[in-house]
């Protein structure tokens, strides 16, 4: 039986059960609703917050978990370790919108956006706002997967220079230079935009310090539309009340939803938008496409399915 908890719409229903007329699809809202279905489910669709210890152990069938976002940080690690589960995601289905996020908002930042909406609003005219190219800059893109290489791949056509940092710095498409994560710092001073698309992990927790932050160019623009904790709230407002960076624009935060009182909503020098750059009408079409491939795959015993995750690291 394949337990869907992954909110999606009734047409998405009829879709798979049309799609797979052999399988026993069973759909709730919320896993709470679904103790009943747990100890016969083999298979569970999940967006991956929702699964704790207690559903693992009901769940003495299960298989496979088909995450239906890129994050796997919130599943119960141990638990789908100790019982030998297969974890699989939709990493890359977020690519598109969210280098087209990635770019629209380094744009924003030199075309000056938020002040020329503001003077919009209060009917002023004036001509003397200060504008800049992102043409023909240095990109460090923390991440070469999927994302990160087309953040790379569209900063091309502003003939940007493109640094991969990522664990192995193996050499990746669309990147002029790439890094281990070891050496991060020392391409820092020649930045002008730095975007983070890293997971949350052991490694990646808290890896921007204020050494990173120093390091910078104080006109590079920080970006994070990855996870978090990357960096901690207070170092990444100090760099900015500072003046270390001349700009933030932030997607993730540490906590979210982001506190109303939080301070980081005070600075003039930050973009702050709820953790969404990854939206787009595609998700949920894209997502099943990759269930659907890696269903069949599975049925026919084919190996490996798609993005398996290994849940020791995280991704």
């Amino acid at each position: 039986m394949i337990l869907v908890t992954a909110k999606i719409s009734e047409k998405y229903h009829k879709d798979l059960i049309q799609a797979f007329p052999n399988e026993t699809f069973t759909f709730c809202d919320d896993i709470s609703q679904a103790t009943d279905e747990l100890p016969q489910a083999e298979i569970i669709v999940t967006y991956g917050e929702d699964l704790t210890d207690e559903h693992i152990e009901k769940a003495s069938q299960l298989k496979w978990i088909m995450v239906l976002s890129a994050g796997v940080d919130q599943l119960p690690h141990q638990a789908i370790k100790k019982h030998h589960i297969l974890v699989t995601n939709v990493r890359g289905i977020h690519k598109i919108p969210m280098a087209e996020y990635a770019i629209a908002m380094l744009l924003q930042v030199y075309r000056q956006a938020k002040t020329l909406i503001k003077h919009q609003m209060e009917g002023k005219w004036e001509r003397s706002i200060k504008m800049q190219e992102i043409s023909a800059r240095t990109m460090v893109i923390l991440g070469t997967g999927a994302i990160g290489q087309e953040v790379a791949r569209l900063a091309k056509a502003f003939h940007i220079k493109t640094i991969g940092v990522s664990r192995s710095g193996k050499p990746v498409e669309f990147f002029d230079e790439t890094y281990q994560t070891s050496d991060l710092h020392q391409q820092l001073p020649d930045a002008d935009f730095v975007v983070s698309v890293l997971p949350s992990t052991p490694e990646t927790k808290y890896l921007f310090t204020e050494e990173s932050f120093r390091l910078l160019p104080n006109h590079a623009v920080f970006l994070n539309m990855g996870r978090g904790d990357i960096v901690k709230s207070d170092v990444l407002l100090q760099a900015i009340q500072n003046k270390e960076i001349a700009h933030a624009v932030l997607d993730v935060f540490e906590e979210e939803p982001l506190p109303e009182n939080h301070p980081l909503w005070q600075e003039e020098n930050i973009t702050i938008t709820p953790h969404l750059s990854g939206i787009s009408p595609q998700y949920v079409p894209r997502a099943l496409n990759i269930f659907k491939e890696n269903l069949n795959k599975y049925r026919g015993k084919e190996q490996p399915l798609i993005n398996e995750v290994d849940v020791s690291r995280g991704y």
